[in-house]
């Protein structure tokens, strides 16, 4: 285990492997891969100490934020990937990890990360720190945070690159033109922090935007329904202009019990608000 990082660390290049295994990026996965081995460890520090830890990473590719993550120590990484190329381009750094790293061919969209860990006799607590492909990484993350609603102690927190627009809507405030479902999913259930930016340029290929690290810590137990506050938030937001009177008519009740200004629009009402909302609505559907 203390040779570990001298074994990773003399590794072949990242793009040696690329190369060696034709890895190129596919856009039809949202592929893009980050070379920059700085840049990976860098991620992998900003979720802590992760030696007493479970690591889910999603779309490894050719394994460079892996690489950071077991470099930081970490129990176990298990690492979900759709792509059989980049499995095998995995496979050294998998002999490299002393038996740390586990590979599952996934779809991360229909894979449920605790049964995952029990397949791997892998244990809490679980951090999750992952560059998302593009194209899922909402779902993912709402996903996720439907886990973390129903068992809040199973994570500790989850570091997730994104699309920077999709990062400023997940930590965005109320009364701004990005706050809306995503803003508040996230925020009902987590501390969420921008942590900073990833230039394109860092990734091969480089994508036309820039990306952003969020770091989210679940905040413990909360009230309500999780379908409940989704389906309240898609009414709230699925006309973002209409006044909640409107938008909420159908919880009209429940907005005028909690004294909530009806001619407010969604973008005004805070978290809490929301969640409100959702505590009425959930009691009222038992």
């Amino acid at each position: 285990m203390s040779d570990t990082p001298d074994l990773i660390s003399s590794l072949p290049p990242l793009r040696d492997i690329i190369r060696e295994h034709n890895l190129r990026a596919e856009k039809s996965l949202g592929q893009n891969f980050l070379l920059d081995l700085n840049l990976t460890a860098k991620i992998a520090r900003a979720a802590g100490d992760v030696k007493d830890a479970t690591v889910f990473e999603i779309g490894p590719g050719p394994g460079g934020l892996t690489r950071g993550i077991l470099s930081a120590g970490a129990k176990k990484v298990i690492a979900i990937e759709y792509d059989t190329r980049a499995i095998e381009a995995l496979q050294s750094l998998k002999e490299a990890s002393e038996g740390r790293l586990e590979i599952a061919h996934a779809d991360a969209l229909n894979t449920k990360l605790p049964a995952l860990a029990a397949q791997f006799s892998a244990t809490g607590p679980f951090v999750i720190v992952a560059n998302l492909p593009y194209n899922i990484a909402t779902p993912l993350l709402t996903g996720w945070l439907e886990e973390v609603h129903a068992n809040p102690a199973q994570y500790r927190e989850m570091i997730l690159m994104f699309q920077k627009e999709v990062a400023q809507r997940i930590v965005a405030k109320p009364s701004t033109k990005a706050y809306g479902r995503l803003s508040i999913l996230a925020q009902w259930l987590c501390e969420a922090k921008l942590l900073f930016d990833v230039p394109s340029a860092a990734f091969t290929p480089p994508p036309k935007v820039t990306s952003s690290i969020v770091r989210l810590k679940p905040r413990g137990k909360v009230e309500g329904d999780f379908s409940t506050m989704e389906k309240i938030t898609a009414a709230a937001f699925g006309q973002r202009r209409k006044m909640i009177r409107g938008s909420l008519k159908d919880y009209m009740g429940l907005v005028q019990m909690l004294g909530l200004r009806e001619e407010a629009r969604a973008e005004e009402l805070n978290i809490e608000d929301f969640a409100a909302l959702t505590r009425l609505a959930s009691k009222d559907r038992l």
